[in-house]
């Protein structure tokens, strides 16, 4: 998980985000808990891995 999350404080004002990108880890956590699927969030967001949705999981339950 660490080196898929990442915080800048350049980079969406210093919150936890998928590393390289500007998607905030509860953004993703959030579309989660609305219903979206892990499929569905690939589509959304080409660039992301399913490592990387599963990162921001585990940083939640981590930091949450």
């Amino acid at each position: 998980m660490n080196n898929r999350i990442s915080m800048d404080p350049k980079v969406s004002h210093g919150q936890a985000c998928i590393q390289g990108t500007r998607i905030p880890v509860h953004q993703i956590v959030h579309m989660l808990a609305q219903g979206d699927t892990v499929e569905e969030l690939l589509k959304e967001y080409p660039s992301l891995t399913q490592e990387d949705i599963f990162a921001c999981l585990d940083y939640a339950a981590t930091f949450g």
